[in-house]
């Protein structure tokens, strides 16, 4: 019997236990994967714009794929769909390894290494158009509908916990134990992952094939979207200031030549800002928005840009430490509200065509941002382009108060 109100109705249910530990597992491994690429080709080339170049590797298929992905989500059984993208992930990660090899090194400049990197990191980007979105779908097949902001706010506190501790250790693991032994570590994250997750039940489609061409399924998700302003507001407004505020692409650079902290502050830098976001989330899930949670997503992501200019400007540490911290807690309240306005906004027929344009503005503005933050950090020095990020992510704000009054005066 689910209690109203229960902080752990959806965690009662095995087959989400089952889907959340899969989810923690696999996002350890694909955040330690980040981690790791941007630590390794910023030392292969000693170049801050190489590190903007991951994040345009991985936007290109993000953004080019995502509309088809959610129109074969929408029309794929669910469980099968998400383990063929854990097989071709834990393939990519395998050719990371190879690459990482004394042999791999004996035979390739750092140039072609640093190529064949941005060419794994493109395929990654392709299956993680069609994995993300599907965890994402899986919830609303799980659990029923009354617990769904409860299922989603778990949901985000997993992926942020995964996040962390991916950030945190793969700085420890990369001093300990070099590229090579962290990407072994990868592989057996991904392999564990699907252990559970090949428990879930199936969940076959609820659209049929052949009801719409391609093109017109595509353009129905779309459409949704745009008409429902609350929601397109929300995504815009994580897509523009996280495209700004991308700060993060440059902790490679503040922690190796600005502040001199080397693997393990890079790691600690790294996990400081998911940090942040996990506590934020242990506190939504025990003490849910009850109201204006509009003006509460516009207010905190003004604060994300001003802890962004903060993190910019410092040359200490533990002020740098805290700066993402507190980033990370007021960014945590941003992603509870988004996407509970997601889930709750989109009919169960549509869910994969919505959740992957939701998901094409995420990666559109992570990635588009790291390679924003890496262009900027060449034109302007890496110290300005930050700053400029942070300021830019205020004004987004100031912007979408005037702009999306629909948004701002959300509640639900």
């Amino acid at each position: 019997m689910i209690i109203k109100n229960d902080p752990f109705a959806s965690i009662k249910i095995a087959e989400y236990r089952n889907l959340m530990a899969g989810r923690f597992l696999f996002i350890m491994g694909l955040r330690m994967m980040g981690t790791l690429v941007g630590w390794w080709v910023y030392n292969l080339t000693n170049d801050p714009f190489a590190i903007g170049l991951i994040g345009l590797s991985e936007v290109i298929p993000a953004v080019t794929m995502a509309l088809y992905a959610g129109h074969i989500i929408d029309l794929s059984e669910k469980r099968k769909l998400l383990l063929t993208g854990l097989v071709l992930y834990l393939t990519a990660v395998i050719v990371l390894l190879f690459l990482s090899t004394h042999y791999t090194s004996d035979h390739l400049s750092n140039h072609w290494i640093a190529i064949c990197i941005y060419v794994v990191v493109f395929f990654t980007g392709v299956v993680r158009s069609f994995t993300g979105p599907t965890f994402s779908v899986l919830i609303a097949y799980i659990v029923p509908k009354n617990t769904l902001q409860n299922a989603t706010t778990w949901s985000q506190g997993t992926w942020l916990s995964a996040s962390v501790t991916g950030h945190a250790i793969c700085g420890f693991l990369i001093a300990w134990f070099g590229i090579t032994g962290t990407l072994t570590t990868v592989v057996f994250l991904i392999i564990a992952a699907s252990v559970f997750l090949i428990r879930l039940k199936q969940k076959p489609a609820l659209n049929k094939r052949g009801d719409k061409k391609t093109w017109d399924s595509v353009k129905e998700g779309l459409k949704f979207v745009m008409k429902t302003k609350e929601l397109l507001g929300a995504i815009s407004l994580d897509l523009f200031a996280v495209l700004f505020g991308g700060a993060v692409a440059m902790v490679p650079v503040y922690a190796r030549d600005i502040l001199k902290v080397g693997p393990q502050g890079f790691g600690f830098l790294n996990a400081a800002s998911d940090m942040g976001s996990i506590c934020i989330i242990i506190l939504l899930t025990l003490f849910p928005l009850r109201k204006k949670q509009g003006r509460t997503l516009l207010f905190a992501v003004a604060s994300f840009g001003i802890c962004i200019i903060i993190f910019g400007l410092s040359k200490i540490f533990w002020l740098s430490f805290a700066a993402l911290f507190v980033g990370g807690l007021v960014d945590g309240i941003s992603v509870v509200i988004r996407g509970t306005i997601t889930q709750l906004k989109t009919p169960d027929n549509m869910r994969g065509r919505v959740m992957s344009v939701n998901s094409m503005f995420i990666n559109s503005s992570n990635e588009l941002g790291q390679f924003e933050s890496g262009l900027a950090a060449r034109l302007m020095g890496v110290i300005p382009s930050v700053v400029f990020g942070g300021c830019m992510t205020i004004g987004v704000v100031v912007g979408t108060w005037f702009k999306a009054p629909s948004l701002r005066k959300m509640q639900y």
